[in-house]
């Protein structure tokens, strides 16, 4: 589960500005986050459909934003997934 202090600290590693907890950075990064510690639960879960169904929304709304970031700025696209180590 993800505390508020993870939270917090993801937002503080991410964000563009000091005021900054919406941009499409730290919304992947949270999501991301989310997203591997909800695939660690289903490994030992492998039965929790609605979790995976969460898992798969979740992935959905990466994509879109991550999709949004590439097509106004390739740049900042290729700093989120080499940040995350995304697309291996």
């Amino acid at each position: 589960m993800l505390t508020k202090d993870k939270k917090d600290k993801i937002i503080e590693e991410y964000r563009i500005k000091e005021s900054d907890t919406g941009s499409p950075e730290v919304q992947v990064a949270l999501l991301t986050t989310r997203i591997n510690e909800l695939t660690e639960h289903l490994q030992n879960h492998p039965k929790d459909h609605s979790s995976r169904r969460g898992l798969l929304k979740m992935v959905g709304t990466r994509s879109s934003l991550l999709k949004y970031v590439r097509n106004n700025d390739v740049e900042r696209y290729r700093a989120i997934i080499s940040r995350l180590g995304l697309r291996k």
